[in-house]
């Protein structure tokens, strides 16, 4: 049936398209075991886990990692405080230009980041600000603001006004009614927001590169061990936690937000 020759082309094209985007993925995790240190020759000559415990052992790396963690929490704390409030402006006001200010909110992510860096940088160099751990933050924040406010104001849309004006119309004041009203109703839509933000700063290599100085979070010292490779098994090691520390926040947030019209992640 012609029906049924389509639908086998389409499931082939969509296993042909997975392959094409995981298989290198599969590579880096195959060559993080490999037994030679400057090779990438296939198959690989032997297998080992001796590079887990190289990594483990090297100081650089726990600086870059412990910096990503730094950076991505600060900046995924101000984001949900920030997107929070100007979803809530932008949800339940109505004014002059509300349109064009949500297109501003969002062009941040959709710039090239190397736009975003260039006009950080050179901000920074304007108001005299040294490069420091604080640039970084500022850098990221500028694009984990979108991801919580996109997530935020769609449940925003979806929360009635008649419940906000029941919990006052039954005495409770505004913080009463921030927690027990509406942050039940936003708290899976904040959290997802939120592991998504965290996800995105904690690999981001373009914003950081121009905000960072003489610091290296863990994707800039992975890209520069790719230019001056010592080990590179153990660079393939990082990129297995770079990859688990991106990965699982974001299918927490999906399946977090999947019942929902707002499902984290989607349109972006």
């Amino acid at each position: 049936m012609p029906s049924e020759r389509a639908s086998l082309g389409l499931k082939i094209a969509a296993i042909g398209g997975l392959l094409f985007l995981h298989l290198p993925i599969l590579l880096i995790f195959l060559y993080a075991f490999t037994t030679e240190e400057r090779t990438y020759a296939f198959p690989p000559p032997g297998l080992t886990t001796e590079w887990f415990g190289v990594a483990w052992r090297r100081p650089d790396i726990w600086e870059a990692l412990w910096l990503s963690l730094k950076v991505a929490s600060v900046a995924t704390l101000l984001a949900m405080i920030l997107g929070t409030l100007v979803s809530a402006a932008m949800s339940r006001t109505s004014f002059f230009g509300r349109e064009q200010i949500s297109l501003l909110i969002i062009l941040p992510i959709a710039l090239p980041g190397v736009i975003t860096g260039i006009s950080l940088r050179s901000a920074f160099g304007v108001m005299d600000i040294p490069f420091s751990t604080w640039t970084i933050i500022l850098g990221h924040a500028t694009f984990c603001i979108v991801i919580v406010y996109n997530n935020a104001v769609a449940r925003f849309r979806r929360l009635s006004v008649g419940v906000l004006e029941a919990s006052a119309d039954l005495g409770a004041n505004a913080f009463q009614t921030f927690w027990h009203v509406l942050l039940p109703n936003l708290g899976t839509a904040l959290l997802a927001g939120g592991m998504l933000a965290f996800a995105l700063s904690f690999d981001e290599v373009i914003v950081t590169t121009f905000t960072a100085g003489q610091q290296a979070t863990l994707p800039i010292w992975m890209l520069e061990e790719l230019i001056r490779p010592r080990q590179r098994p153990v660079t393939n090691v990082v990129a297995m936690i770079v990859f688990a520390a991106t990965f699982l926040p974001i299918l927490a947030a999906y399946y977090l937000t999947r019942t929902g019209s707002e499902t984290a992640g989607a349109g972006k």
